[in-house]
Parts: structure tokens; C-alpha cells; sequence
């Protein structure tokens, strides 16, 4: 099956007319999505990720390097009815009703009537719109409610990719959850989501694999378990360890003792194995054995720092 995205070698360039220097906003990029995954694009403000998206999806050029969309070449028009964009900052006329937006985009996109109707109606339940809200004018909406009309019109054309640039920014913690809903059941649908967003904890939750940029070069990828995996492992046994117990104590930094509870708390892993043959041979019991995990924000901020990112 081939790749939903496939980057190669991506690269642009911007001209600073002040400095007369010129700017690598995308450097050299290389990256696969497979079709039907939720997969997370992370990096600070200006790492590229927007200048990213806008040339897979043929709104700029890139000044070198390729990659294809859903199988077709950067700026192909038969991709063009299969994908869809939610922008970080979406602008809609205020003055219509979140149904004649819809109405408005399905027109877009040659829908007619009954089916426009139809599809709008749909839409607009898929991201749980109250119907209460459907007839009034975009003006008197929330910000929730003004992302759920974002992510509906991204939906009107049944597209097979989806680039959602920041879709949960500035929202309020129910209308945060939510939205992360609506995004599972869109990848449940056999869809493929590009998801770009700071809310490292929703891109945790969400996404099977990710990729982090900095400054326009990729820094890793993998998936969230390969990438979060922590390289200690917490022991709990029960029993007495007698002689053994200094044993341990001199392959584990800490080793607590209480009465008959034994905790080492972190444990190297390429100890681990010593470790619980030592438990066993005194008769203890193990009890549990729980790798560490790291979590993505951890793992984010790391891999910037060590690129030297302030």
C-alpha cells in the first residue's frame, strides 16, 4: 500500500529582503505517513510546520525535493477533491449561519441538492454541533464551536487526508476533549489525519506515530510507545533477601527495604534480568516488574534541547 504522504528531500527557501541573506524555512525533509494512521508533526513556533503543510497540499512551491500526495505529485489536481485543511486561525463570513458555511463549502466542492443537505447534516453531527447552533450566525459562536465548523467543513468532501494545523488551540478543557474525540473517530474511519499541534498530551493520546522538526529539519520519528520507552524499570518483590540483598544493591543505585517489602525503584533494564534471578534464588516473590515511560512532551523537549533549541 503506498504512503498516504512521502516526503523527499523537501526543501524551501525564503529570500530576506531587509538582510539580502536567505532563509531555510524547510530543510531537506524526509518523511512517510501511511494511509489510515493519525500522525502527529511537532515543532516550536517557526519550525516549519506550516510552510510544511502548505506545500504538500500546492499553496506554495517547494525550492527543491519532492513528495506525492494519496500516490499523485505536489500541486496534482486530482488530489484536490480527496484532501481537505483546517488552518491554525480559520476565517469564516460571520454574518452566515454554520449551516450555510456548510452549505457554502459543499457547493465548493459541486455537491448538489438532496445530498448537499444531507452531507451538511451529517457533518455538523459528526462534530457534535448542537442543532440549536445550526441556524445562527458565526458571530455568536465560541471558539469550541467555531473549531467544530472547522473540522465539519474540513469533513464535507469525504476527503482521505486531512491537514489539521493546531486544531485544539485556545480551547477550554471540555471543548479540548472533545475535539480530540472528534479527531479518534475521524482516524477510525480509515482516514488519514496530519496533525500538527503543540498539545503534546493530545498528540500522545491521539496519534500513532510522530515526527519532530526544529528549525526546518527532522530530529526523529517513530511511534509514541518507541519514542516514550524509558530505560528504567521499577521492581517490587516480597520476601527476605538476606545475604542477596547486598547482591542487589550493587547492580541497583537504590534498593528500599521494608520489613518484608523490597522496591528498587529504577533499575537499570540491562539489569533487570540479574536483578530478579537474585529474587528468585533467595525465594522472594516477585511481585511486579513496570518499565518507566517518558512522557512525549519529555521526549520533545529533549530531542530540541540536544539540537541546541533555546
Amino acid at each position: 500500500m503506498p504512503a498516504a504522504v512521502s516526503i523527499q528531500g523537501l526543501t524551501k527557501k525564503y529570500l530576506d529582503v531587509f538582510n539580502k541573506s536567505e532563509i531555510t524555512a524547510v530543510d531537506n525533509l524526509e518523511i512517510d505517513v501511511e494511509e489510515g494512521e493519525i500522525f502527529g508533526f511537532l515543532g516550536r513556533n517557526g519550525a516549519g510546520k506550516t510552510t510544511t503543510i502548505k506545500m504538500l497540499l500546492g499553496l506554495i512551491f517547494p525550492t527543491s525535493g519532492t513528495a506525492t500526495v494519496l500516490g499523485h505529485p505536489l500541486g496534482d489536481t486530482a488530489t484536490k477533491t480527496q484532501t481537505s485543511y483546517l488552518p491554525e486561525n480559520p476565517y469564516f463570513y460571520e454574518n452566515m449561519t454554520g449551516w450555510d458555511v456548510m452549505d457554502f463549502y459543499a457547493k465548493l466542492f459541486h455537491i448538489t441538492e438532496p445530498a448537499r443537505s444531507k452531507r451538511v447534516k451529517e457533518c455538523l453531527e459528526d462534530v457534535h454541533l448542537d442543532p440549536k447552533a445550526w441556524q445562527r450566525p458565526l458571530h455568536g459562536y465560541s471558539k469550541g464551536m467555531l473549531q467544530r465548523i472547522g473540522i465539519a467543513q474540513a469533513l464535507i468532501n469525504d476527503p482521505k487526508l486531512l491537514f489539521l494545523d493546531e486544531p485544539t488551540s485556545g480551547l477550554d478543557p471540555i471543548a479540548h476533549a472533545e475535539l480530540r474525540e472528534i479527531i479518534v473517530n475521524v482516524g477510525k474511519r480509515g482516514k488519514t489525519v496530519f496533525l500538527s499541534s503543540h498539545q503534546l498530551p493530545d498528540v500522545e493520546l491521539v496519534c500513532s506515530r510522530v515526527a519532530i522538526i526544529h528549525q526546518g529539519k527532522l530530529l526523529t520519528t517513530g511511534t509514541i510507545n518507541e519514542l516514550t520507552a524509558g530505560e528504567k524499570v521499577e521492581i517490587r518483590a516480597e520476601g527476605k533477601l538476606n545475604g542477596d540483598l547486598e547482591k542487589i544493591k550493587s547492580i541497583a543505585d537504590i534498593v528500599e527495604v521494608n520489613d518484608t517489602h523490597i522496591r528498587i525503584p529504577s533499575a537499570d533494564e540491562r539489569n533487570v534480568t540479574d536483578i530478579l534471578d537474585i529474587i528468585r534464588s533467595a525465594k522472594a516473590t516477585i511481585i511486579a516488574v513496570m518499565p518507566h515511560r517518558r512522557t512525549l512532551e519529555e521526549v520533545f523537549v529533549d530531542t530540541v534541547l540536544k539540537e541546541g533549541g533555546n
